[in-house]
């Protein structure tokens, strides 16, 4: 296949955003890497998945040995475990060969890669100290890992339900209300509808949703206030513009935080035009102290307790930004009324009234 220049290999491949690790220390060699393998050789992303674990179990065994010059190596190792871990999505994006059970073993192979190397450096670490308390780091290493990763899912679901629920209540608000239009006036909005569904093929168009979260990966100054006629630096448009939907409803999840904290918005604009996301200290920076900064300074026990107690006041900044989103989902909830058709008007298929109707016969035959 053809392979395009590095310019574009970064922009395709490349995440928008991303831990700055990532983006500082990694980025720079596994990009370069990912088009000389994509073009000169036929590696696999699964192989390279493979690859990345083979060098963490052998990271893994240069910290078992426990002293400093194998800490060093053991570190080196890790990192260059983690530049191919990172060059496997890369690749699949590149290639198109990409599959779910490559997802599945990436993210498995990493969770028993920490396992392994948590185990092994506190192991070697205690055989060398005699220290009871690195077997107890091992157990925080292991849990703060697990529950970084458990909670990102239980937030994505909680999240993509609250999503879920505003764009069905968006759509039984429309047809209720084209319930109540005359012919000339359900025609015109249906017409609209189409012409909306023709531009943009996505699922948030149809009920004319679009979410602040969504415009903010393409433009991130897309929330922030700019005054009329003011131009964006990076976009050139007017005044904020450039990233709203004109016939849509934009829907912002976050305000409430944003009201408490006013600053917020410049500091992750900030970062976001650095490809930096705001959770400076997640997985991946956790991981990276415990293997990598710690083994090279001899530090292993302050940098993993200071990593994790860095990486904890993180989790509960996100679990108090996501219980302020939720009060933002039910007051937008509430923002989309669902007027009941006059009595005497037969309701239109599908809409509220005549699925509110379909759900009182089943219950009623249920209890017959």
């Amino acid at each position: 296949m053809d392979i395009p220049p590095l310019s574009e290999v970064r922009r395709l491949t490349e995440k928008k955003r991303d831990a700055w690790w990532t983006v500082l220390l990694v980025d720079p060699v596994a990009t370069p890497l990912v088009r000389w393998t994509a073009k000169w050789t036929r590696v696999t992303p699964n192989q390279i998945t493979w690859g990345a674990l083979f060098l963490g179990l052998a990271a893994a065994a240069c910290f078992a040995r426990g002293d400093w010059k194998w800490l060093l190596i053991g570190a080196g190792l890790y990192h260059l475990s983690f530049i191919l871990d990172c060059m496997d999505g890369k690749l699949a994006r590149l290639t198109g060969r990409g599959s779910e059970f490559g997802g599945w073993l990436d993210y498995v192979f990493d969770r028993v890669r920490v396992l392994i190397c948590a185990v092994a450096l506190m192991g070697g670490q205690y055989s060398r100290t005699g220290e009871v308390a690195y077997v107890w780091l091992a157990l925080v290493v292991v849990f703060l890992d697990a529950l970084r990763y458990l909670d990102a899912l239980q937030i994505f679901k909680v999240r993509h339900s609250m999503r879920k629920k505003i764009k069905a209540r968006a759509k039984a608000s429309r047809r209720a209300a084209q319930a109540l239009m005359t012919a000339e006036e359900l025609e015109r909005d249906r017409e609209r509808e189409r012409r909306e569904q023709e531009r943009e093929n996505d699922g948030d168009e149809e009920q004319g949703v679009a979410f602040m979260e969504d415009l903010l990966r393409e433009n991130p100054t897309a929330d922030l206030d700019n005054e009329p006629g003011q131009d964006d630096p990076d976009t050139g448009a007017e005044g904020g513009e450039q990233a709203r939907p004109k016939e849509k409803k934009v829907v912002d999840l976050h305000v409430e935080f944003k009201s408490r904290f006013p600053w917020y918005g410049r500091f992750r604009t900030f970062l976001l035009r650095h490809r930096i996301r705001t959770h400076l200290v997640s997985g991946i920076e956790f991981q990276m102290a415990v293997f990598i900064v710690g083994p090279i300074f001899a530090a292993v026990m302050p940098v993993t307790i200071a990593a994790g107690a860095l990486l904890m006041a993180f989790e509960l900044a996100i679990i108090y930004k996501l219980l302020l989103s939720t009060r933002d989902f039910e007051r937008t909830l509430a923002s989309y009324p669902v007027p009941e058709a006059p009595a005497g008007l037969p309701a239109q298929p599908g809409s509220p009234a005549e699925e509110n109707l379909s759900s009182q016969d089943s219950a009623t035959a249920g209890r017959q």
